[in-house]
């Protein structure tokens, strides 16, 4: 596997422009996957095509059985899986950077302490604080929208590929030709439980991503609802005085 140094540190910065649930979904869920899939990958899937048999002397057979019953790495999938699902935060983070550096860029401009003083940052609080309000809210709300379509899309394209999550030890390959047109070869898989156990991981890890995704949407437009409501009630004892 290649280096991650890179995708991590920029991660990491998305996590200061995030909410709770973003900050569990990229720390946990998200660094997590990349971890195992970084740490495991290659002890599990390295000897994929080495060890890879079939008892047939056809020239050309046995590539061809394991190109049909791997038409792409999964090794490859996942990984191009994790840098689509991620760029729409990294976009995110772009935009959300610009905006506050835009807007403390208006703020030191203004040179009147009167205007200074009365004019507070929309997207930063007192403690350096970034809020997802306004049009950061809505950039927010439409990267989680697009990872839950990536995550979802690529679900399913692993599905259509490589068929059922459960890898079974041996098949009987009837591509002819190469192969014997009547009898076909019978080939092997090595570390067939292995393989399984890892490719039901990453589907759960998926369908785990989409969910927090999923309850994060809900979060914002549940926080969303309720600042309009505090705001009324700290209004209300001071309209009585």
């Amino acid at each position: 596997m290649g280096d991650w140094s890179y995708l991590f540190s920029l991660l990491d910065k998305v996590q200061s422009y995030s909410t709770v649930v973003g900050k569990i979904w990229m720390s946990v869920l998200f660094l997590f996957r990349i971890f195992v899939l970084g740490a495991a990958a290659d002890k599990v899937w390295g000897d994929e095509v080495s060890e890879f048999h079939c008892d047939t002397l056809e020239p050309g057979c046995e590539h061809a059985c394991y190109n049909w019953m791997f038409p792409m790495s999964f090794i490859h999938y996942w990984v191009l899986q994790i840098i689509f699902v991620s760029t729409p935060a990294l976009v995110y983070l772009g935009h959300a950077v610009h905006t506050v550096h835009k807007e403390k860029r208006m703020m030191n401009d203004i040179t009147d302490g009167a205007i200074s003083g009365m004019r507070k940052p929309r997207y930063v609080d007192e403690r350096g604080k970034v809020k997802v309000k306004g049009i950061l809210f809505c950039t927010y709300m439409t990267q989680l929208v697009f990872k839950i379509l990536l995550e979802v899309g690529f679900s399913l394209g692993q599905f259509y590929i490589f068929g059922t999550v459960f890898m079974v030890p041996y098949f009987h390959c009837t591509m002819s030709p190469p192969c014997a047109r009547f009898t076909g070869a019978q080939c092997y898989v090595s570390r067939p439980t292995e393989k399984t156990v890892f490719i039901i991981f990453m589907v759960v890890a998926s369908g785990l991503s989409v969910l927090l995704n999923v309850f994060e949407i809900i979060y914002l437009l549940c926080s969303r609802r309720r600042k309009p409501r505090k705001k009324l009630e700290a209004q209300q004892p001071a309209l009585l005085l």
